[in-house]
């Protein structure tokens, strides 16, 4: 079959036969000049000479292999993702042999490179199946390692190690949990949330406890868990604790009662001028320079007296003056650095430092050499003066990111967490007065009509409650049994504990105004206690039962406002004053992992 527009002589070429024999290189050769005899003769139109067009091509493909191996000496040929051989084979340096056009040519392929066609013979130690990747920096390889980066040699993302910490409760119980290494104290508190089924009012925190030191601190939300507890002695005590604090962020809210004119420098200076808005600024600002000032206990360093100093609060540390209450440079003595430290409350420091106030805080260094050396102890006259002192060496210390981490929860109102619960807390605006005695409801804001109002409710209750009694109804749900029991199954109600355990739990979880808790009475088995903070101080308020038309009612004011059980009176309390010196806002709560 001959192929259409050519010449008869390529039918009977060496490179288009299929039946010729490879082993005779005589054969090949006679084949080709008659071939070439033939096409002469019979065509003459076509004057190609193929037999000099070979040879060039041979010469041209020999100078291109000479360029190659040039270059290779300083960049390696890559042929199929593998680095060539920079050797020359022993062929090439002795003088080529006058070889056939058939042998210059392959059957059915095309004409190789004889440059590339020898390197693949010297490059068949290397095998690989992935194309390899140029190494962009091979400056940085050592010398015997190769120029090409292999799976082997790229850099591998270390693994992940989860680590198992055990968390505390106020009643001695514990849950352990496995935590990375990256999480924070506030998602170590939203799992426990998520887990224990606790109500998320934005108020529960971990605290880093210390009992053989007497000394602990609220973590702050943007700390790690992990790194806390890497900075732990190991054989102590230590441990972390779930808990309640409604005074975290408190300062943010009000200020002024955190930090008094006198004890603030830029209060001083203004004499009293500076708005209540921009005293948190001052303190937010680096470029601001607020100073906290008073007198403190300082207890010196390997004794075990105490001295009273004047103390100055800095952004570069806690100094004291060695001359009276100076504030030169010269008599200003480094007591403790901000950076490198952290501020614990002192418990129970009259009985383990024999200190002289109740009232007591330490500075302790992050990571300790001898714990019995590196504390500074310190103690304030009162409450309020070492609130001033903690809070205002924790501004100094996180700055901004306090405020950021006080404006997460509101944010995370809109994007809920993923171990978030909706918050059910009561609060005193999302509680008001209502009358629905008319065809609309309305809000009732004289509070004289409120407490009408709660009194005729009241009393619509007891009448109920009249009503169920004339059934006689022997049954543990009948209602006058209801109201001596159901108060036990709220957060609120904490049953038999004293006076001292009720003060160390509303201090504990942050005093803000409004923290109460109901107990049993100590002096009156039959009676209650309503316990609440309020205006710097804690009062106890008796709940007395009384008896109306054969029915056990209880009453915080001598029976002018009656309740059929102690949840309808912490309701009440909650939306009025009352008698009480505030309204009820948190209750210490207190659960069991």
């Amino acid at each position: 079959m001959a192929l259409a527009g050519c010449p008869d002589s390529f039918l009977h070429h060496p490179y288009y036969q299929d039946d010729v024999d490879r082993t005779s290189c005589r054969t090949r050769e006679a084949s080709f000049q008659a071939s070439c005899s033939h096409n002469s003769s019979n065509n003459q139109d076509d004057d190609v000479d193929l037999e000099a067009l070979v040879n060039d091509m041979n010469s041209s493909f020999d100078s291109l292999y000479s360029v190659c191996c040039n270059q290779s000496e300083t960049a390696p040929l890559i042929q199929n993702g593998q680095p060539a051989c920079n050797q020359r084979t022993s062929s090439r340096t002795n003088s080529p042999q006058p070889t056939s056009p058939r042998q210059k040519l392959q059957r059915s392929q095309p004409m190789h490179i004889l440059a590339v066609r020898r390197l693949q013979k010297e490059d068949q130690f290397r095998t690989s199946s992935l194309p390899a990747i140029p190494n962009p920096f091979p400056e940085l390889c050592s010398p015997a390692s190769s120029p090409v980066l292999t799976p082997s040699s790229m850099p591998q993302n270390p693994p992940t190690h989860n680590h198992v910490i055990k968390v505390f409760s106020e009643d001695g119980t514990s849950k352990a949990i496995e935590l990375p290494s990256d999480l924070t104290a506030r998602d170590v508190c939203q799992l426990l949330i998520y887990q224990c089924h606790c109500v998320d009012d934005n108020s529960w925190t971990l605290v880093e406890h210390h009992p053989h030191l007497g000394l602990e601190r609220c973590l702050e939300d943007h700390e790690f868990v992990l790194h806390v507890q890497s900075t732990w002695t190991l054989g102590n005590e230590s441990r972390l604790l779930f808990r309640k604090n409604f005074a975290k962020y408190e300062f943010f809210k009000h200020p002024v009662s955190f930090f008094p004119e006198q004890m603030v420098s830029c209060c001083q200076e203004l004499n009293g001028s500076n708005p209540h808005s921009q005293l948190m600024q001052n303190f937010l600002n680096s470029s601001s320079c607020p100073e906290i000032q008073g007198s403190l206990h300082v207890k010196e360093l390997g004794k075990k007296s105490w001295k009273k100093l004047c103390v100055y609060l800095r952004r570069s540390g806690l100094y004291f003056s060695s001359k009276g209450a100076s504030k030169e440079p010269r008599h200003l003595q480094l007591l403790a650095d901000i950076e490198d430290n952290n501020i614990f409350l002192l418990k129970a420091g009259k009985k383990t430092y024999s200190a002289p106030t109740d009232y007591g805080f330490c500075i302790k260094p992050i990571k300790m050499k001898n714990e019995a050396k590196d504390l500074r102890l310190f103690c304030a006259e009162d409450e309020p003066s070492r609130t001033c002192w903690t809070t205002a060496f924790r501004l100094f210390k996180y700055g901004i990111i306090l405020y950021q981490n006080f404006r997460i929860p509101q944010q995370r109102k809109t994007l809920l967490s993923h171990f978030s619960t909706p918050a059910r807390s009561i609060s005193e605006n999302s509680l008001v007065a209502m009358d629905f005695s008319g065809q609309t409801g309305r809000v009732i804001e004289d509070p004289a009509e409120a407490q009408s109002a709660a009194m005729e409710e009241g009393q619509t209750w007891r009448k109920r409650g009249q009503r169920m009694n004339t059934l006689g109804s022997s049954s543990p749900l009948h209602p006058s049994t209801l109201s001596h029991t159901i108060h036990r199954t709220q957060p609120w109600f904490h049953g038999r504990i004293t006076r001292k355990e009720a003060h160390s739990m509303i201090e504990k979880q942050g005093p803000v105004d409004g923290l109460f808790l109901l107990r049993d009475s100590q002096s009156n088995p039959k009676t209650f206690v309503l316990t609440l903070y309020c205006q710097l101080k804690i009062r106890h308020f008796q709940i007395l039962p009384c008896e109306e038309n054969g029915q056990h009612v209880f009453s915080l004011d001598d029976g002018n406002t009656r309740f059929t059980d102690l949840i309808q009176l912490v309701e009440f309390y909650q939306l009025n004053r009352g008698i009480l010196p505030c309204k009820l806002k948190h209750y210490c709560a207190q659960i069991s992992l």
